[in-house]
């Protein structure tokens, strides 16, 4: 986000949630914390040389082989990742090849959630648009056959209509979202594993915080929710295609080092650095702005996200961004102040200075505290 970067006492808090996302560890380094100190590096080169003088043959041998293996690692590591990072910069920098082949985004999603916007939606509008979604009508009918939402215990629904019928507009309005966001996930995050709990978590906590700030606002709720949810799409977005690009490529160059016995570097890749500093600067770059892109590829007529999506990559001031742009922007600081409080990687200074860059004020926070912004509440009649 474009309000946080080019603030220079924002930008590293910023960077902090950032890596935080992708693992304490890696949120902690930048922290000053895992670090190693500046004399240990200069101790380290000291005692490199000390015993490359050492006389005997054998020692020395041994001494260059070792120096010799990591500097050959080194260079490995870092053609590869060059390969991943070409990769990912052409798929990104195709944003239709992006949006209709790899994140495979479904017009019908995008067409249901401008049906739930609208106040002359209705049921029987919507039950053909999601009928269309095979993935989102399953998992319809095994929310309302979860204990606590079934009307009888020995029945379970198998018709989507019916479902859809139980849960309601209402409902809809929740569900539809989260379960669209859900759906976009990275089906794995490994060399990450922490990631994909983490976006998921943080998507639904910032939808919901945007949802009850925009009502305190006067704002309309679902656009609120509906923004919030989509302003990680991003971030979703950027980590899949990373993640998928960097272990396709991963997976066949190791393959290859096995099939033509070239041992020497086949156990250097198992030995490789995940490199995450990679992908957090993928992040940083690019997830704001393809949530914008993507987003505009929906092609909202009622639903006034893209607007919303563009001034929070692009505008700097949040005075000049639009009231829901303003709202978002608000939900995510304090999700992020939230996440970085948690795991003790925010001072009371940082906080108080990443408040005031979003003007998100005593009222907001107080509303913010008291609402719980972690788990979807849904009211059955």
């Amino acid at each position: 986000m474009q309000i946080f970067e080019d603030n220079a006492t924002i930008s590293p808090i910023y960077h902090r949630a950032l890596r935080l996302t992708i693992g304490k560890d890696f949120a902690e380094q930048q922290n000053g914390k895992h670090q190693l100190a500046p004399q240990q590096d200069g101790e380290q080169h000291n005692r490199r040389r000390e015993l490359l003088e050492v006389e005997e043959e054998t020692n020395r041998t041994k001494i260059i082989e070792e120096y010799g293996q990591s500097h050959f690692k080194e260079q490995m590591m870092a053609q590869f990742y060059a390969r991943v990072t070409k990769k990912v910069n052409q798929e990104f920098d195709n944003k239709e090849n992006l949006y209709n082949n790899i994140l495979q985004v479904e017009d019908a999603a995008a067409a249901i959630m401008e049906v739930l916007s609208v106040k002359a939606a209705s049921i029987k509008r919507i039950i053909p648009l999601i009928q269309d979604l095979p993935w989102l009508a399953d998992e319809l009918i095994n929310l309302v056959n979860k204990p606590q939402y079934r009307k009888r215990a020995d029945v379970q629904v198998t018709d989507a209509s019916l479902a859809i019928s139980y849960i309601g507009l209402d409902n809809l309005k929740l569900v539809v979202p989260t379960f669209i966001l859900k759906h976009w996930l990275p089906t794995t995050t490994s060399p990450y594993p922490v990631m994909k709990r983490k976006l998921w978590n943080e998507g639904l906590s910032i939808a919901l915080a945007s949802s009850v700030l925009a009502e305190q606002e006067g704002l309309d709720a679902f656009a609120g929710f509906a923004s919030g949810m989509l302003s990680n799409f991003g971030l979703i977005a950027v980590t899949r295609c990373f993640v998928n690009t960097y272990n396709e490529i991963y997976k066949k160059e190791l393959r290859e080092a096995y099939d033509t016995r070239d041992k020497r570097l086949h156990d250097i890749m198992v030995d490789f650095d995940s490199s995450p500093q990679l992908l957090h600067e993928q992040l940083l770059t690019r997830s704001s702005l393809i949530s914008a892109e993507m987003v505009e590829l929906m092609r909202f007529d009622r639903l006034p996200i893209t607007e919303i999506m563009f001034d929070l990559a692009h505008t700097t001031d949040i005075r000049k961004m639009c009231p829901l742009a303003r709202i978002i922007t608000k939900a995510k600081t304090y999700v992020i102040f939230r996440s970085l409080a948690k795991e003790d990687l925010i001072d009371n200074d940082e906080a108080l200075a990443l408040f005031s860059s979003v003007k998100l004020n005593q009222k907001n926070i107080a509303l913010l505290k008291k609402s719980d912004i972690d788990h979807i509440k849904l009211q059955f009649k």
